[in-house]
């Protein structure tokens, strides 16, 4: 698994977008040296990037941009989420590093070993997880600069079924779960998810995920940012685990690029 030239795009929308669709976990490439520090052998890391990956959400990310009015800015991450995870926090605040998930893994989705319990996160912090960290920063910031606000919408997807690692697998997984904070998430923009996901089953809040991305520089702080996380569950566009796209895909970017017009 190559190492790709940069580990994380911004790819330019139009200039008056406010809208910056974010996609953190589409990725399974594995640079070859951090490879090394995984402790799964070839055909068991294949199976855990099966489950981990949310598969086809840089692809509803390019049709839904495709699709829209006024096309948005996306920032896509290059990288599996295996190297580190963007979205979580790198410290102690990091509910996930319970069970060994925090910005760099130990643990798999199933609970297994994945690296060395004492596997010192740092240097993959310095090497990945900062610079993503400041140039989302920046993509946001630049969103401020030119139109007064920014409005991150966060691309996920989730298995139909609880896997071991998920800390909430017990409450209802719709076919749309919209992931909001109390802060960032406007209730105008939770009611144009809805809207605009209306078509693609029931739409669901913050279970089994809960929560936004929004860069440490404005959380909490900045209310200019908005935020909501979209998560899809896979069985509505996709064959689990890790298989094809199937004809959901389209609905989905339809009602994606719906979103984007309507905030």
């Amino acid at each position: 698994m190559e190492q790709p030239v940069t580990s994380f795009d911004l790819l330019p929308g139009a200039p008056d977008s406010p809208v910056l669709l974010h996609v953190p976990h589409s990725s399974r490439a594995i640079p070859a040296d951090v490879r090394a520090g995984i402790v799964l052998d070839d055909g068991g890391l294949e199976r855990e990037l099966d489950h981990i990956t949310d598969a086809h959400t840089a692809e509803l990310a390019e049709r839904a941009a495709a699709l829209a009015g006024v096309r948005p800015w996306r920032f896509v991450n290059r990288l599996s989420r295996l190297v580190v995870d963007p979205e979580r926090f790198p410290d102690e605040r990091e509910e996930m590093a319970a069970v060994g998930m925090g910005a760099v893994y130990t643990r798999t989705t199933h609970r297994a070993r994945l690296r060395p319990a004492d596997t010192d996160p740092e240097p993959l912090l310095a090497r990945y997880f900062r610079p993503y960290a400041k140039a989302m920063t920046e993509a946001v910031a630049g969103r401020l600069a030119a139109t007064g606000r920014a409005v991150i919408i966060d691309v996920h997807s989730y298995p139909t079924e609880p896997l071991p690692y998920e800390l909430h697998g017990t409450g209802p997984r719709p076919p749309v779960c919209l992931g909001t904070d109390a802060f960032h998430t406007p209730p105008a923009l939770t009611g144009a998810a809805r809207e605009a996901f209306a078509g693609c089953g029931e739409t669901g809040l913050d279970s089994p995920f809960a929560g936004t991305y929004v860069p440490l520089d404005f959380y909490g702080t900045d209310a200019r940012v908005g935020a909501l996380m979209v998560e899809i569950r896979r069985d509505t566009y996709m064959t689990e685990p890790g298989g094809p796209a199937g004809p959901g895909l389209d609905r989905l970017a339809t009602a994606l690029a719906r979103l984007v017009d309507t905030v």
